[in-house]
């Protein structure tokens, strides 16, 4: 199920891709202003003061949470994660998984408490300013950012997800991995049309051969250290053989038969405090619950087995 506001009031509607000939495209994010370290932009980090809206299942608020982990900002950013799947009403709370900060049962009621007449997609992440009450943002690469460079004051400094040096390599292969892969998945799941989907399946293991072939010679992607574009390939792949190989038709490989994708995604998963962010459950959940038009029995499926956690039970480091 999906759904969007129009003038401050709740739509439940899918996408319209007749426009696009049958081709997914992806909504723009509405709020695009920033925390900033020193308040230059009427956002100063403050600990405390912001708060993370997140699904567990989506790739795009999964980067959110592994900066907010790896930068240790736990406790300076709370967060509050909506239902796996998908209401009537779009994204919602319940007792189990309650709204923290403001204590709304639907996550458009945010996006309406921030702006009233608001129209478009009620998406996550969102981070939210308790003191102004309004959404800073809810662009999932301009959070990461944030949560990068604007509270080191307040986690771990020595952490730097996009070192000044290596910025140019990575917005570019940011760029390459969001438009084929990151994306390529959805425009593969969600496309309705034959002609559609088999260009968007090409372009996806076209880039995925790509990065196969990149990780053969090099750990990362961009040099010698995990930096966000790693993070955010790594929220795709981990999703990629429990849902998108099935659900969005993406089976031409699984990760898993990628030998160097699949080493890359499971040493990733054993950084410290990144499994503690991936729940299988949630995901698996979301996609095959929320996505009636594609799988309208709504059965989550009991598999596949992932290799990937049964290395890191061995390690003795997952969590999901």
């Amino acid at each position: 199920m999906s759904g969007y506001l129009e003038n401050g009031q709740w739509h439940d509607g899918w996408y319209d891709t007749r426009a696009t000939h049958g081709e997914f495209v992806r909504t723009v994010s509405g709020f695009r202003d920033w925390v900033t370290a020193d308040g230059s932009s009427g956002y100063p980090a403050e600990p405390g003061r912001y708060h993370l809206y997140v699904s567990l299942a989506c790739p795009w608020a999964h980067r959110t949470l592994i900066a907010r982990a790896l930068k240790k900002l736990e406790a300076t950013v709370p967060v509050s994660i909506v239902e796996p799947a998908m209401s009537d009403q779009g994204w919602a709370f319940s007792a189990t998984l309650p709204d923290k900060a403001n204590g709304f049962s639907h996550l458009h009621q945010l996006y309406t408490a921030a702006r009233p007449n608001y129209t478009g997609r009620v998406l996550v992440p969102v981070l939210w300013d308790t003191q102004t009450r309004t959404i800073v943002s809810n662009e999932s690469a301009e959070i990461v950012r944030m949560l990068n460079q604007a509270f080191n004051a307040f986690g771990d400094e020595r952490v730097d997800l996009y070192p000044a040096p290596l910025r140019d390599e990575i917005d570019r292969i940011n760029q390459f991995v969001y438009d084929n892969i990151n994306n390529g998945v959805y425009r593969c799941g969600f496309a309705s049309t034959q002609a559609a989907y088999e260009q968007a399946f090409a372009r996806l293991f076209e880039a995925l051969d790509r990065i196969e072939l990149m990780l053969a010679s090099s750990p990362y992607l961009v040099g010698r250290s995990a930096t966000e574009a790693d993070w955010r390939l790594f929220t795709t792949l981990v999703r990629f053989d429990a849902v998108y190989f099935g659900h969005f038709k993406c089976n031409r490989n699984r990760i898993e038969d990628f030998p160097h994708l699949s080493r890359y995604m499971r040493e990733l998963y054993l950084v410290p405090d990144v499994a503690s962010t991936v729940n299988i459950d949630h995901i698996k959940r979301h996609y095959y619950i929320s996505h009636p038009h594609i799988n309208p029995s709504r059965i989550v499926p009991v598999g596949p087995r992932l290799n990937f956690l049964a290395a890191a039970d061995q390690a003795g480091g997952s969590q999901h």
